[in-house]
């Protein structure tokens, strides 16, 4: 199977509020030998607030923003679902991809009106080789060099690891050079410790990662906290969370037979301290799970011998009382999340109806002028109302006067905070932002970059507090 190795620079750190502006991928065979590659970049939603930080490491200049010969959002977001397509089914790997690359692809398919897994579903799987190489760190420290900071704590940061592993990333945070040096880092641990490679390989699904749990009475798992890793030894307990989301483990290095004749309460307050005895996983979160002989031999649980490991497993397996008791002493410790106020926020609520894909199939091939007619007939209002504004963004003049008024209102309240307690960075906030970087600016070109930024933030302002004063 190839492999899809890709990155994005995006408007911050924010994965829900936050924007794609350049995108690059590098398609590879199964040595990572370079097959094709993919690079494009879109210029700044209206509504979205670019942190004048994120634009200082990425360098993206005040005009490239607003820049009308580089592609909108939705053409840049259908250019790379049609690229993503052509070259699937592969593996799909990205550093740091889980928990930030991976979310903002998807709230860009999702605000684009396409289907938001195409990573993960026919046939196609994906890896994390920030995952890759912190395992590497425990399980096969001998494959890479692991730069390290002033505390002597291990740094993962993709622009500190690839140079100290003899990758010249003077292009550091491009998402093309941060491609390439993702390969560089992946080939790596592939030719030097291709057991631990095929390993997490082959766990890039969520089915084969079940089967791992499901066939494994002990393995072994490794977190990675703050740059510290905290391998364990454990066994599956059971599911739980909505729709049995989420799988839950035992940590093996505390005898089970401490915790039978607690109370409920007493429970609860031992599975909160840490470290955690229990703890939940998702198994399509490309997790770091080995077999036991791969765990490290200082660990507390390996010095208790298989023997031992394995009775402990048996024990919790054997009494599903206290495993249930286990999982919702650790469910109920867990914080009731706010309904979603935003449709930004609702990106998880549900599948769009086989008739509302079939609509957003023809809402894509068809002239603007005919699209708003295909949106009056969407059942889900989520769709309905991210396609309004999708139409607004693209094509304005086929909206009426008082419609295109009314977005661009919205649009001045949200980017002022006005009226709202935005979870978004607003323009007020990234001019004090702005403000503070300016302040401890060296460089004439850093100065002129982010003094640039300030004026685009300072007419955003005086615009929209004016289209809100008509």
């Amino acid at each position: 199977m190839t492999f899809v190795f890709y990155d994005t620079e995006t408007t911050g750190l924010d994965t829900t509020f936050g924007q794609i502006l350049q995108f690059a991928a590098v398609r590879t065979d199964e040595n990572f030998q370079e097959l094709d590659r993919f690079e494009i970049r879109s210029r700044l939603m209206p509504h979205v607030v670019a942190s004048p930080g994120a634009m200082k490491v990425t360098r993206v200049s005040a005009s490239a923003l607003s820049d009308l010969a580089i592609p909108s959002h939705y053409q840049m977001v259908s250019t790379i679902r049609e690229k993503l397509l052509g070259w699937s089914p592969a593996i799909f790997v990205g550093y740091n991809s889980i928990r930030y690359d991976e979310p903002l692809l998807r709230q860009a398919f999702y605000q684009s009106l396409y289907p938001i897994y195409l990573t993960n579903t026919n046939g196609n799987r994906r890896m994390d080789a920030l995952k890759v190489v912190q395992a590497a760190s425990v399980f096969a420290p001998d494959v890479l060099t692991i730069p390290v900071n002033a505390k002597a704590r291990p740094v993962f940061k993709l622009d500190q690891c690839a140079p100290a592993n003899g990758f010249d990333h003077a292009n550091a945070h491009d998402a093309l050079a941060d491609v390439l040096a993702t390969i560089h880092l992946c080939r790596l641990v592939a030719q030097r410790a291709p057991e631990l490679w095929q390993s997490l390989s082959r766990l890039s699904t969520k089915a084969s990662a079940a089967s791992f749990v499901r066939e494994n009475e002990v393995f072994c798992i490794a977190e990675f906290y703050f740059g510290r890793a905290f391998p364990m030894l454990v066994t599956s307990i059971g599911t739980g969370g909505e729709g049995g989301s989420s799988t839950f483990v035992y940590d093996l290095s505390v005898d089970p037979e401490l915790l039978v004749q607690e109370t409920d309460e007493r429970l609860a307050a031992r599975l909160s301290r840490s470290p955690k005895v229990v703890r939940s996983i998702r198994l399509n979160s490309a997790l770091v799970l080995l077999s036991v002989e791969h765990a490290p031999q200082d660990l507390d649980s390996a010095r208790l011998g298989m023997h031992e490991l394995s009775t402990r497993a048996r024990r919790l397996k054997a009494d599903p009382q206290l495993c249930q008791r286990l999982i919702a002493a650790v469910e109920a410790s867990w914080d009731e999340r706010e309904p979603p106020e935003h449709v930004e926020e609702r990106i998880y609520e549900g599948f769009p109806s086989r008739e509302d894909e079939l609509r957003l199939n023809r809402f894509h091939e068809a002239p603007w002028e005919e699209r708003l007619s295909i949106l009056n007939e969407i059942e889900d209002a989520r769709l309905e109302q991210l396609g309004q504004r999708l139409v607004y963004l693209e094509a304005p003049n086929v909206l009426s006067p008082e419609s295109r008024s009314r977005m661009d209102r919205d649009i001045a309240r949200r980017v002022l905070g006005v009226g709202q307690e935005p979870k978004w960075l607003t323009v007020p906030l990234a001019i004090e932002e702005v403000d503070e970087l300016l302040s401890q600016a060296e460089s004439p070109d850093e100065i002129d970059l982010l003094t640039k930024h300030k004026e685009r933030l300072v007419w955003l302002k005086a615009a929209a507090e004016k289209q809100l004063s008509k």
